[in-house]
């Protein structure tokens, strides 16, 4: 063999593990929780009033905001194909609030969209065992200015009262930072 075929064909094969080591460290899948208990019903769990106290931390993993949500929740319409509504009151530790109103609605395969005045274009997320993937771009004000921020969010059932949330939020594929939420149903 030629040294050049040779040191490539070496390196080649000192860089396969690597490669597919890496390919195996795409992320979590919705499917890899189809097992878990208890089982997550979206409409079950977000109907009636649900508490939840929350953190956004940037990329450093300093806490950047605190906040709590009241969420007023509701769902209509014919087995399968609900649609609900999630009014969502934000309370900001520096006294500020915010409103966010989602609109979402459930297909017969599991799946929801949502929509709210500060989403771009239609959310889309899937449930499987005690667990919800939910995608969406968000409007964010910052600064005098409006960005468009990606959220990669992920909810997990604790219990019935209890919910786990944790959401990376990035921009252009760049991670900006995390929301982590716990859910309480009142």
């Amino acid at each position: 063999m030629k040294p050049f075929l040779h040191k490539t064909a070496a390196a080649l094969a000192l860089s396969l593990p690597l490669l597919v080591g890496l390919t195996g460290c795409a992320g979590p899948q919705i499917s890899d929780y189809a097992a878990e208990k208890p089982v997550l019903d979206m409409r079950r769990y977000f109907n009636g009033t649900v508490d939840a106290y929350g953190v956004f931390t940037d990329r450093s993993g300093k806490v950047v905001k605190r906040f709590t949500v009241v969420m007023t929740c509701s769902w209509q319409g014919p087995p399968g194909a609900e649609t609900g509504v999630l009014d969502e009151a934000f309370t900001y530790s520096d006294g500020s609030t915010d409103r966010r109103v989602w609109t979402l609605k459930r297909t017969p395969d599991g799946r929801y969209t949502g929509t709210a005045a500060d989403v771009l274009g239609e959310a889309a997320g899937e449930e499987k065992g005690n667990a919800f993937r939910w995608g969406y771009t968000l409007k964010l004000p910052v600064d005098g200015r409006v960005i468009e921020v990606q959220f990669d969010d992920w909810m997990y059932l604790m219990n019935d009262k209890v919910l786990l949330n944790k959401a990376v939020m990035s921009k252009f594929g760049v991670r900006l930072g995390e929301v982590t939420l716990s859910f309480v149903k009142r």
